[in-house]
């Protein structure tokens, strides 16, 4: 129902546009596929060193 919707559907499509290409770029580039720990303060904590080191990698290849 939200899709059908215009205001919903310029969201999601947008959501193509920002977000999916860096996950695509931080599981091809990366090589991150799973994480390796488990419960989810783990996992949290392992996703943000994997999006720090892809923001990181991201600055120094800009400058």
């Amino acid at each position: 129902d939200k899709l059908k919707r215009a205001g919903w559907r310029s969201r999601y499509r947008l959501r193509k546009q920002i977000v999916e290409p860096v996950f695509g770029q931080i599981k091809q580039a990366r090589g991150f596929r799973q994480f390796l720990l488990r419960g989810i303060e783990k996992v949290n904590a392992e996703w943000a060193i994997i999006c720090t080191a892809h923001n990181l990698t991201k600055l120094a290849n800009a400058a």
